[in-house]
């Protein structure tokens, strides 16, 4: 697979690059500088579809962070700490806003944590270019959710946020299967309900810009599922597990809270999500 990769709103990398695939996903995972982490992203997206990085299977020496690098400014809560989020004008857009830009760098920092630390499993080429596009338009959201903040006179940083996402990836630390059960098939598809609704409120109270992200993002959203129902289906043929009831084991036992209705059945569906995967689970699970 190669594929043309636009040019990086952060500019390029700062620093030295690793010369494999697993010594760059920890790099983007480990930096605090968010756009160093963006910088970083697209250009390993680049150079591995370019042909110019190899895996890096078998390298000791660059486990992957215990936790995410953030700037030593941005102030961690409970999440019932967090600002109350409205769709309309003033403070409470700029922290609906703020949470999406935190859920996307988030999702940054899960991509590639995925990409590097299971780097030596046995699957194709071709499992690595899904996600490593996964990690780019991941790159890619945050710096249009980041934008958007600038415009409104906010940044990444100025509301405290919440480590809860992060702990989908402790939970699944050495199951790939696990991953992504939990990843795409859990905490992207939420996305793919959630945020048609987010776009039209938006629009409904003048704000066709942070809309048109939206779009774009839930656009994205549904390939990203797609990739996760495709290889977690991989996986258990390859194991012999049956695809919904290993899905069901896993969130059951990994997954903190619940599947929370109401789902949005077509666009699940396009992605490869089919119904007896999820509504068994809905409010059973936590």
């Amino acid at each position: 697979m190669t594929q043309d990769v636009e040019v990086c709103p952060a500019g390029a990398p700062k620093g030295p690059l690793g010369d494999s695939l697993r010594e760059r996903a920890r790099d983007i995972v480990a930096t605090p500088d968010l756009n160093e982490k963006v910088a970083l992203a697209y250009q390993t997206a680049s150079d591995w579809f370019g042909r110019r990085l190899a895996r890096g299977t078998g390298l000791v020496g660059t486990p992957m962070p215990k936790a995410p690098g953030r700037p030593e400014h941005v102030e961690m809560v409970a999440p019932s700490e967090l600002p109350r989020r409205t769709r309309g004008r003033g403070q409470g857009r700029v922290a609906l806003i703020h949470s999406l830009a935190h859920i996307e760098l988030s999702a940054i920092d899960l991509t590639w944590d995925l990409v590097g630390r299971f780097v030596d499993e046995q699957v194709p080429r071709s499992f690595f270019d899904d996600f490593v596009q996964v990690g780019l338009e991941e790159a890619k959201h945050f710096a249009m959710i980041s934008a958007r903040l600038a415009d409104l006179n906010a940044a990444y940083g100025d509301l405290p946020v919440h480590g809860g996402l992060w702990e989908a990836a402790e939970a699944t630390a050495d199951d790939l299967t696990a991953r992504l059960a939990l990843i795409p098939m859990v905490l992207e598809a939420r996305g793919l309900d959630v945020t048609p609704g987010m776009a039209e409120n938006l629009r409904l109270n003048g704000d066709e810009e942070t809309a048109a992200l939206i779009d774009i993002i839930y656009r994205d959203e549904k390939r990203h599922v797609a990739f996760g129902s495709k290889w977690f289906r991989f996986l258990c043929d390859r194991q012999r597990r049956a695809p919904e009831p290993t899905f069901h084991e896993i969130v059951r036992r990994c997954f903190r809270g619940a599947l929370k209705p109401p789902f949005n059945d077509r666009a699940r569906a396009e992605a490869g999500l089919t119904p007896g995967f999820y509504k068994p689970l809905a409010r059973i699970t936590g």
